[in-house]
């Protein structure tokens, strides 16, 4: 038998049931300020987020509803710094971030230009 996120499994070979954890975004790169979800996320959400390098997980609770393809905080950072994405700086805070806070153009300014 098989439910949503954070069901269970029941194994016909050990006819045991084991928790199934679903991720909800994925980490590019160890040392990445955001996430991207991969399913929308509602706010107050708890989600886990995959790391890409290695498969570890973080378990992360959602201060504002994040849509598919967007980003989430995983770290606290003051206004004016670097975000980090893919390895990469992709901008500067244009506000305080907060571990879980929807990250998109209202709250960053993009390093293309």
């Amino acid at each position: 038998m098989v439910k949503g996120a954070g069901s269970y499994v029941k194994s016909k070979e050990s006819e045991t049931t084991t928790p199934v954890s679903r991720h909800r975004f994925l980490i590019h790169n160890k040392e990445d300020h955001v996430g991207v979800a991969t399913t929308p996320i509602e706010e107050d959400e708890q989600v886990i987020g995959v790391y890409m390098e290695d498969n570890s997980e973080v378990n992360i609770r959602a201060n504002k509803a994040i849509p598919l393809g967007h980003k989430i905080s995983l770290v606290e950072l003051d206004a004016e710094q670097p975000i980090i994405k893919y390895g990469i700086q992709i901008g500067i805070t244009t506000c305080a971030l907060h571990v879980g806070d929807y990250v998109h153009t209202h709250n960053i300014k993009t390093a293309r230009w």
